[in-house]
């Protein structure tokens, strides 16, 4: 057992190297008593926006509700559908259901771990309103192929990139690539607030202007509702924070791909299956997950050894309960089902040292080697 455990995440390091900047930022806060979408909101949906390389920013109050009003800009309604993946945080589909439209899934590629466009065509209808590939673990879908197969149908393209903040695909930053992008700022992320968090981005006016009003109460002037809206606004607390944190997001984004090489190294002769690297995107790394036979024996032993993981995710959502209704069975989605059941997430955050990351390997060899 390793004398200090090595946790799968570890923000309490994160917070003591900004800590001064963070607590003079959330001071200045109190201090003008713009507590709600205050100018730190506003700051940081500019600073937002220019990093994503797009004109507009709309902060929100969680990943969920940004990907919400995407549903709303698009008009999506019940009897429509949107295409999505099985193998993604049920927050994606969550979405889809509140605008009472119908999810229908698409396996993802085992390699990528995306959406296979090879299967998208397939999955489209006349009754298709959109289609919502997410940037799984921080590596970019293969959006060139989705982005065609779409515009043949003239269906649009929105990003779930919750968990891909700062991720390249042949160049351009995740965001940019369709009709509307969504993210989340949940404390996890690798642009994290201290509490919930979100935005939407686009380059699109109108959706900007109506996606502000739909955060705040359907309100096009103060007092004057144009249309049922939400409470989705950003407290200027996450703003703030998120205005430091994004200063060092490319600095934090580098140090996480540094040891992802550093697995991809350590591991090149064990009998796990790594990430694949492609040439054609820069994955930010929000998650390292490796793929291993009798998944649970091993992370039993690694707890054992002092060393913490995680499982993204354990059980498909077309085979959670809350979607019974949509009829899926063991079998729709072998890609993701499989890959739901050997999937292993190791530690891996900017603040994790070359050290660390050589213990986690060893210790993973040794897991998978007593199981």
């Amino acid at each position: 057992m390793l004398t200090n455990k090595i946790p799968y995440l570890d923000l309490t390091s994160q917070y003591k190297s900004i800590r001064e900047e963070a607590l003079a930022s959330l001071e200045a806060v109190c201090e003008s008593a713009r507590f709600a979408q205050g100018p730190a909101t506003a700051e940081f949906e500019k600073a937002f926006a220019d990093y994503c390389g797009v004109e507009h920013c709309v902060s929100v109050n969680s990943g969920t509700s940004a990907l919400h009003l995407a549903m709303r800009l698009l008009n999506i309604g019940p009897g429509d559908e949107v295409i999505t993946v099985p193998m993604t945080f049920i927050a994606t589909t969550w979405a889809i259901s509140y605008a009472m439209a119908k999810p229908v899934f698409v396996d993802i590629d085992p390699e990528r771990r995306t959406m296979d466009p090879a299967k998208l065509k397939k999955a489209i209808t006349p009754r298709t309103k959109a289609i919502l590939p997410v940037h799984l673990f921080g590596q970019p879908a293969d959006m060139e192929q989705i982005l065609h197969i779409a515009a043949q149908h003239n269906i649009p393209v929105i990003e779930d990139a919750a968990q891909a903040h700062g991720a390249l695909y042949k160049g351009r930053r995740v965001g940019q690539l369709g009709a509307m992008a969504c993210f989340s700022f949940y404390p996890g992320k690798n642009l994290g607030a201290y509490g919930e968090g979100g935005a939407l981005v686009t380059n699109d006016s109108r959706f900007a202007a109506r996606a502000r009003a739909l955060r705040d109460h359907g309100q096009s002037q103060r007092y004057y509702h144009d249309e049922i809206g939400y409470n989705y606004r950003m407290d200027s607390f996450q703003a703030a924070i998120l205005n430091i944190k994004l200063g060092k997001l490319d600095e934090w984004n580098a140090a996480r791909a540094r040891h992802a090489r550093s697995y991809a190294e350590l591991l090149i002769d064990a009998p796990v299956r790594v990430p694949t690297l492609f040439e054609d995107s820069a994955s930010v790394w929000h998650c390292y997950v490796i793929e291993c036979n009798e998944r649970d024996e091993a992370r039993s032993r690694l707890s054992d050894l002092g060393i913490e993981t995680g499982i993204h995710y354990p059980v498909p959502v077309h085979l959670q309960r809350a979607y019974e209704f949509l009829g899926h069975r063991p079998g729709d989605f072998p890609i993701s089902e499989e890959f739901g059941r050997r999937c292993l997430s190791l530690p891996l955050y900017p603040e994790l040292t070359e050290a660390q990351v050589r213990d986690v390997a060893n210790g993973l060899r040794e897991a998978v080697s007593t199981t």
